[in-house]
């Protein structure tokens, strides 16, 4: 192993661009040292005891972010009539907002495991950084179907949109392929899963910043992420988010994102668990 160790500059990269972001063990699950933290760690040039003081900042920031959330009456007040009485397994199936470390994911967490009484949930992190609907389709099975679900959360489609720098004349998926994906998780899921998916659209990505950041080699313009948001706000079950407008109403405020563009803050991800929060606990529609 390289006994290279990464600068200060590359320490401050690590920390906000990948170590939320990147897990040896979804990456490479047949990986041999996949849980090792000190191979983990060798990997990205810092100690066994940075990266494990990383990731226990990351989870104390969704902590607070949760405690926060919890300060505000309506979400208390929604909390009162969650649909689930703590022992449920709860699958979030996404791409790098999902997998990030401090995202809605984890708040979402911690906002149940604090308000619920007795609370005894399994949560099931199935979010890998850049993934496409094909991506995810490829792993549903290893990764949300072999844990039997009773409720699945899906947030995928940003990266189907995606136009690489080299290859700018087409999105890396076509949006007929996305439809083909999104149509065959919510087949394959919904047999398998009792209670309704809960889709997240995809949140708007400040282009102009992604396309500052060096980063990435790709841009993702409004125009194609906004059909893949129409597909996502047309499945069956429920649509958090349906209009994209959670990161703000006329046009996505720039303090929910990091300085990329298309990551999400915290004050980001808070908006995201508020949403589903709301969304879980409206009424129902009478059927007819």
């Amino acid at each position: 192993m390289s006994k290279k160790k990464a600068s200060e500059e590359e320490k401050s990269v690590l920390e906000q661009f990948m170590l939320p972001f990147y897990h040896v063990s979804k990456r490479v699950p047949l990986f041999p040292g996949k849980n090792n933290m000190a191979s983990e760690a060798g990997l990205f040039g810092i100690s066994e005891e940075e990266l494990e003081k990383y990731r226990e900042n990351y989870e104390e920031n969704a902590k607070e972010a949760a405690l926060e959330i919890l300060k505000e009456d309506e979400i208390v007040d929604c909390l009162d009539d969650i649909p689930m009485d703590g022992e449920e397994t709860i699958v979030a199936f996404g791409d790098s907002n999902t997998e990030d470390a401090q995202g809605w994911f984890t708040i979402l967490k911690h906002v149940l495991e604090i308000s619920v009484e007795k609370a005894n949930f399994k949560f099931i992190n199935a979010g890998v950084s850049y993934n496409t609907t094909a991506e995810a389709l490829r792993r549903i099975d290893r990764d949300v179907v072999i844990h039997e679900p009773d409720w699945v959360i899906v947030a995928l489609g940003t990266f189907d949109a995606q136009r690489l720098n080299i290859a700018p004349n087409r999105t890396l998926l076509p949006l007929s392929e996305t439809w083909e994906n999104i149509e065959t998780i919510q087949a394959v899921l919904g047999e398998r899963v009792d209670n309704p998916l809960i889709w997240i659209t995809p949140a708007p990505v400040i282009s102009e910043m992604l396309e500052e950041n060096l980063l990435y080699d790709f841009t993702i313009k409004p125009k194609d992420l906004g059909q893949v948001q129409e597909l996502v706000a047309g499945k069956q079950g429920a649509i958090i988010d349906g209009r994209a407008e959670r990161m703000g109403e006329d046009e996505p405020n720039a303090w929910n994102y990091l300085p990329d563009g298309l990551h999400h803050s915290l004050s980001g991800h808070m908006e995201t668990v508020k949403a589903i929060i709301k969304k879980l606990t409206e009424p129902k529609e009478p059927k007819s």
